[in-house]
């Protein structure tokens, strides 16, 4: 890597300030300190540091079209995966992870319920419709614990799909384990966000809720841009920056305007869409392509200017009813999974897993397309994408479909399909994941050690 040695040093956690609006920013060469500090310094500001991030689809995959026919390498990729062709240097297929207390302790019927809550706990939830819901601590939730302080959000949980967090949604257990991935003690679920504008919001300080309530009133009635109320400093900053950080900046607050522009733009089209019968957010596309992108385009910000580096995405919760006029299915998502072997709804269903995963795909090629130190967003990244199923028509819990993708900041190696032995818990794979961001849990729900191989 090559860099212009200027007088101009920058902490890692520079911000511009604005009215209500701190915006974060991206590494830049300003922030490495001068060669002259030391070659320690220098290596350890432009290596980066690792993010984490699981993104869950529901319902199960149809196995036969995900899982490559052999290990190592030299694998085929099936036609669900066929996507990834640009990025299989870049990614795990990981094979014969289970999730255990989805399954052994079933109890009877609701196991989308149980797949959703165990994915990232390993614990078999408690089986109730009431308020004393109960499951177990979530990796990413441990992870953000043990790390906060050290990025301005511990964690983020975005969703694309609403649920309710109370009553009965799956025979007998709560919508909370449906509709929450995230789980910050065993009693409390972290529901994502599912409107994109609230996430900006969130993530940019323009709803500080410390502001006075006359300042936040102006502020969404004028709608202004957050890079209007941070533009006297971007100037002020940019002017003192060498022509490298200076295009960084410019695409960086580029990508910050595009996605405000896409969020005015569903807020739009949702006002006239609304009716008495159908309560829709603002700022929600109506199609999940825009949407999964926005939310997706969020994350990639948030990582991008060290925001966070825990998060949490279900792009659909478990048990889901979308439909998919986008690629031409008008029928809902979780019927067809109980497709009884009718190879039209297989068909179906397995066009859904492959949009889905080309969805995720676009969002892997953005952060392999932004330089980040040394490397890219996406060496720097570990992200799992999965589900607690993997038979959607059987509500099988084992050998599940689960996709690894990035270098984690030089600790993963890439570009193989490792297939383990039936049995080893997924959250196996948690705990070498949160090792690799410096965080050492003793055990994650039923895992039994550090996965092998990675």
């Amino acid at each position: 890597m090559s860099r212009i040695i200027t007088h101009q040093h920058l902490s890692r956690r520079a911000v511009l300030r604005g009215l209500g609006a701190t915006i974060g920013l991206p590494l830049l060469d300003a922030m490495v300190p001068a060669l002259g500090t030391g070659t320690r310094e220098v290596a350890a500001a432009t290596k980066g540091v690792a993010r984490l991030a699981f993104v869950y689809v529901p319902n199960g995959i149809v196995m036969e079209d995900w899982t490559p026919a052999t290990a190592g390498r030299d694998f085929a990729l099936p036609r669900i995966l066929e996507p990834l062709a640009k990025l299989r240097e870049e990614v795990l297929i990981l094979s014969g992870l289970d999730d255990h207390n989805g399954k052994a302790l079933g109890d009877g019927a609701g196991d989308h319920a149980r797949a959703g809550a165990s994915f990232l706990t390993g614990v078999h939830c408690k089986k109730t419709a009431g308020a004393d819901i109960r499951g177990g601590v979530s990796a990413d939730q441990i992870g953000a614990q043990l790390l906060a302080g050290r990025t301005r959000f511990a964690s983020l949980e975005v969703g694309c799909e609403d649920s309710r967090t109370v009553g009965n949604c799956d025979s007998g257990y709560s919508c909370a384990y449906t509709n929450s991935l995230s789980w910050r003690t065993p009693t409390t679920p972290m529901p994502p966000e599912i409107n994109p504008r609230l996430v900006f919001e969130r993530l940019f300080g323009t709803e500080d809720p410390s502001l006075p309530a006359e300042v936040r009133a102006r502020r969404r009635a004028s709608r202004r841009s957050i890079l209007d109320l941070v533009r006297e400093e971007t100037n002020g900053l940019t002017r003192r920056l060498g022509a490298a950080d200076r295009r960084k900046i410019d695409e960086y607050l580029f990508a910050i305007r595009e996605i405000e522009t896409r969020i005015a733009q569903a807020e739009a089209e949702g006002e006239g869409a609304l009716t008495p019968s159908i309560e829709k957010p603002a700022g929600i596309p109506t199609y999940l392509t825009e949407y999964a992108g926005l939310m997706y385009d969020l994350l990639t910000l948030a990582f991008q200017a060290d925001l966070t580096r825990i998060a949490t995405f279900v792009l659909a919760r478990e048990g889901s009813m979308r439909v998919y006029p986008e690629i031409g299915i008008p029928d809902p998502h979780h019927p067809l999974t109980h497709h009884m072997n009718n190879k039209e709804w297989i068909e179906k269903v397995i066009r859904i897993n492959r949009y889905h995963l080309e969805l995720h795909t676009a969002f892997l090629e953005k952060l392999r397309s932004i330089p980040d130190g040394d490397g890219t967003l996406l060496d720097r990244s570990m992200i799992v994408y999965g589900s607690g199923l993997s038979d959607g028509n059987r509500h099988l819990h084992e050998r599940l479909p689960i996709l690894l993708a990035g270098r984690g900041n030089g600790q993963l190696t890439p570009g193989r399909h490792l297939e383990y032995p039936d049995g080893t818990p997924v959250t196996n794979l948690y705990l070498s994941l949160l090792q690799r961001l410096g965080v050492e849990p003793e055990k994650i729900g039923d895992s039994t050690g550090k996965l092998a191989y990675l």
